[in-house]
């Protein structure tokens, strides 16, 4: 879709509404662009064989020119990782992100060979001005470090995002600037966007300093190794971790890439001191119990994460020891909690003790603000609309009637889709239309070529199995020489089932030799090869695999007499 340049500012989001994740929200304004965040989201368990989900590039690959910068709120992947896709489509001028997410950013494109300038580290103090729209940013508090809120100020309002905050009194990094938030409010808001991920939890967050003391005393009174799994994402829990472990003389050994790459990126950036707690697994190995820490990934029951290996015991350099507490500092995400269930019993079973999040055991708290803390946010910057981003329609739905309760008029709150366009004028908000915007799948390398008649034959294929017929046809006497071979996979034992694949070779064989003819029509064989056999095994099996026919031209010459 194509705006007219009217003067009307015009906000919507690529992706992160009626979804955890892949946030990506644009402002419009005449011929400018400005992008906030650059998400992906994990695939979900139906979409076989994808790596990410990205939004839908093509509204800013159409307006390119437009696009004047991209600004990130924080560093991490929901907010970042579809940067160096979206640098392979759209040219973008300049990127703004705070000093954590540089260095983030910064590793992600080196790992995928990407080089670009034009990387901007900026302060809450940082002021962007264009020609129609000033940015400004505010502090705030999440689960990593340098979070911030945007505010965009333009001839017909004012936008703000709050990017993903939580309010935390007592907080292991700085405070949230409420101070400014409160400023912002009286000066005038027009239009607040708002992370909804927790909105649909009562009350107040649990603060990071009580998981911190649950954690301290942990560290403190076990009398054997400590095995740690959370979201490498989560610096400060990391911080309080390692400041833990040097107090209580433990050092620390770390399993996981991610994990690697997330501490070495907050030692750089002084977000992580004592460097001298980290050890390798063959140190940690020969040090005693007591004075050992294993900070890994798996908490979300990954099978290929470094905890999924130790509880089964596969992993090369660490085997669990009797005196061993798992914890498990982390919440489920949803979808995972039966992977996370197999984990913890295959713990058990090793002997061990196994440490999660309860009522009695604060060691997770999130980083995303409860409904108490929802609201305090919509009171300080009391704006004159209101739309929930950032999560599930449900959770979208609850944060809009908390605004309500916060006397945002309902007429004046917005519970859109990706793509749903506001257009503000001169103060006034209303719905103006759609731009293209959907999900597109990566894979490996490839970028939005997967389209769904792939996903479901990924589907058909891990569900029903597939079957290959393999036919020689000598052309040069119109026969179908030898016999056929019929080949399963994921579809049934083949020595338990010989009479049905004997059927099928047979059924295959008349399909074929139906529709030989001095003109062969291979496309003609295949079709009747499908429609014969796809109903004969539906009636005998009620699956329905993939059946792909391979027709060999095989020429034989005829000798002469």
């Amino acid at each position: 879709m194509k705006f007219k340049e009217n003067g009307d500012t015009k906000i919507f989001a690529l992706g992160g509404l009626g979804e955890v994740g892949k946030n990506m929200y644009c402002v419009m304004h005449n011929n400018q662009i400005i992008i906030t965040d650059a998400g992906i989201t994990f695939p979900a368990g139906e979409i076989l064989g994808i790596d990410y989900v990205i939004p839908d590039f093509t509204f800013l690959k159409q307006n390119e020119s437009k696009v004047k910068a991209l600004f990130i709120t924080h560093g991490h992947e929901d907010h970042i990782g579809g940067i160096p896709f979206l640098l392979q489509q759209v040219n973008i001028p300049n990127i703004y992100a705070p000093a954590q997410a540089v260095g983030l950013i910064k590793k992600k494109l080196a790992d995928r060979n990407i080089k670009y300038k034009n990387l901007i580290t900026y302060t809450e103090d940082t002021k962007v001005k264009f020609k129609d729209m000033e940015v400004e940013f505010f502090r705030t508090t999440h689960s990593i470090p340098d979070s911030h809120g945007i505010c965009i100020t333009t001839s017909n309002g004012t936008v703000v995002t709050t990017g993903d905050f939580k309010f935390d009194y007592t907080p292991i990094g700085p405070m949230a600037n409420l101070h400014k938030m409160a400023a912002l409010g009286s000066k005038g808001v027009t239009l607040l966007l708002s992370d909804s991920t927790n909105a649909l939890n009562e009350g107040m967050s649990t603060s990071e300093s009580k998981v911190d003391e649950t954690l301290s005393e942990l560290l403190s009174t076990h009398n054997g190794r400590i095995i740690i799994a959370t979201f490498a994402s989560n610096i400060y829990r990391l911080k309080h971790i390692v400041d833990s472990c040097k107090r209580n003389n433990r050092k620390i050994c770390v399993f996981g890439r991610s994990m690697d790459n997330n501490i070495e990126i907050s030692i750089q950036g002084g977000y992580i001191k004592h460097k001298d707690v980290f050890v390798s697994a063959d140190e940690a190995n020969h040090l005693k119990p007591e004075n050992v820490c294993i900070l890994c990934t798996g908490s979300q029951g990954e099978p290929l994460a470094a905890l999924s290996r130790i509880a089964a015991g596969i992993h090369k350099q660490i085997k669990l020891q009797p005196d061993d507490l798992v914890i498990f500092s982390s919440s489920a995400i949803p979808g995972n909690a039966l992977s996370i269930s197999r984990t913890i019993n295959k713990l058990y079973m090793q002997g061990v003790k196994v440490c999660t999040n309860t009522s009695l055991s604060d060691v997770h708290t999130s980083g995303h603000g409860s409904q108490e803390e929802l609201k305090l946010m919509i009171r300080l910057m009391n704006p004159k609309y209101f739309m929930p981003f950032h999560g599930e329609y449900r959770m979208l739905k609850k944060h809009a009637d908390l605004g309500v309760e916060c006397d945002i008029p309902r007429e004046n709150t917005f519970v859109l889709k990706n793509g749903d366009v506001l257009s503000m004028h001169k103060g006034v908000i209303k719905k103006a239309g759609f731009v293209q915007a959907g999900d597109v799948y990566v894979d490996g390398n490839r970028i939005g070529d997967i389209g769904n008649a792939v996903i479901k034959d990924r589907n058909v294929m891990a569900n029903d199995g597939i079957v290959v017929v393999i036919a020689n046809i000598d052309t040069n006497r119109n026969k179908l020489l030898d016999r056929l071979n019929i080949t399963t996979r994921g579809f049934v034992l083949v020595n338990e089932n010989e009479e049905l694949l004997r059927n099928l070779e047979a059924l295959s064989k008349k399909a074929i030799e139906s529709k030989l003819s001095p003109k062969l029509n291979y496309a003609e064989i295949k079709n009747e090869i499908i429609s014969t056999i796809s109903s004969y095994v539906y009636d005998k099996t009620g699956r329905k695999p993939i059946i792909l026919p391979v027709i060999m031209n095989v020429k034989k010459e005829v000798k002469s007499k």
